[in-house]
C-alpha cells in the first residue's frame, strides 16, 4: 500500500493505492486483483474488493468503481446514482462515506481532494483519456460546484518513461495537436521513442493550479508490486489483473 504525503496531512480524507499483495486470486492474477473486468474468478475479485473495503474501512455497497473506457467523461456521484452503472473515466463526490475506487494496470491513478469544498475525485488517466481531456474536465466538474477551492492531487504507480516505448503514429498524433507535446518524448532509436505519461498528466494539473505529488513507481519494471497490461501483452499472457487506488470522505 502506498500514500500520499500530501493527502496524508488531511484528516477529512482516507486514501490508499493498493499494490497487488494482499488478495486472494491465483497465477495472472496474484494476488489482489480488483479488476472486474479481467477473466479473474469473480468470488476472488468479489474478496478482493472485500479486504479493500476492510482496509477503507467502508461498507462493501459504498465501495464506488465505475465501467472504465479510457473516455474524457466525469461523474459526479451522489446519493440517487449510486447504484447506477457509471460509465465514465473520472468521479467525484462530496457524499461522506464513499469510497471512489480506480483500477489500472500502466494507466495513471489520480485521487484528488478539494480541501475548501471537501470534494474527493478519482481519475483514469490513462494516454487516450489525458490526450482527449479527462484531467480538465474533472477540474472543471470540481469547478462547477464551486469555483473557489483549493485542490491536492497525487498521481500513482504508472507505466514509467523507460518502459513506454511508442512509435512514430503515437508520436505524430500528440505532437499534430501541439508542437509542446515533442517535450513528453526521448528517442529510444530510430524507429521508436519513449513517452512520458506521468509527466504529461502532471503538467495537465499543474496548468490548472492544482497541487500535485507522486509515488514515483513504475508498475511495468515493479512485477512484485503492481500488474501491467504491456508486460502481460510482452509474455503472451491471456490475461492481466489490476490494482486499485481509492479515496474516501470520512
Amino acid at each position: 500500500m502506498f500514500f500520499s504525503k500530501n493527502l496524508k496531512k488531511f484528516k477529512e480524507i482516507k486514501h490508499c493505492f493498493f499494490s497487488r499483495k494482499g488478495g486472494i486470486s491465483k497465477g495472472l492474477y496474484n494476488s489482489l486483483n480488483c479488476g472486474r473486468g479481467s477473466n479473474d474468478r469473480k468470488r476472488n475479485i468479489k474478496i478482493n474488493l472485500q479486504i479493500v473495503c476492510k482496509e477503507m474501512n467502508i461498507k462493501n455497497q459504498h465501495l464506488i468503481l465505475m465501467h472504465q473506457t479510457h473516455s474524457n467523461k466525469v461523474l459526479e456521484i451522489k446519493k440517487n446514482n449510486l447504484r447506477k452503472k457509471i460509465n465514465s473515466d473520472a468521479m467525484i463526490t462530496k457524499v461522506k462515506g464513499l469510497g471512489l475506487g480506480v483500477v489500472t494496470a500502466d494507466c495513471v491513478p489520480v485521487l484528488l481532494f478539494d480541501t475548501k469544498n471537501k470534494i474527493i475525485g478519482c481519475i483514469h488517466a490513462g494516454w487516450k483519456g489525458a490526450f482527449s481531456g479527462i484531467i480538465k474536465n474533472t477540474i472543471i466538474k470540481f469547478k462547477k460546484i464551486n469555483s473557489n477551492n483549493k485542490i491536492f492531487a497525487c498521481i500513482g504507480p504508472c507505466i514509467g518513461k523507460k518502459s513506454y516505448e511508442v512509435d512514430s503514429k503515437f508520436f505524430n498524433k500528440f505532437v499534430s495537436k501541439s508542437k509542446k507535446n515533442k517535450k513528453y518524448f526521448s528517442n529510444k532509436n530510430s524507429k521508436k521513442k519513449l513517452f512520458n505519461l506521468r509527466k504529461f498528466v502532471k503538467d495537465k494539473l499543474l496548468d490548472l493550479n492544482v497541487n500535485v505529488d507522486h509515488i514515483y513507481m513504475d508498475t511495468f519494471q515493479e512485477k512484485n508490486y503492481f500488474f501491467s497490461y504491456r508486460r502481460s501483452s510482452i509474455h503472451n499472457h491471456k490475461d492481466y489483473g489490476r490494482c486499485i487506488s481509492v479515496i474516501r470522505l470520512i
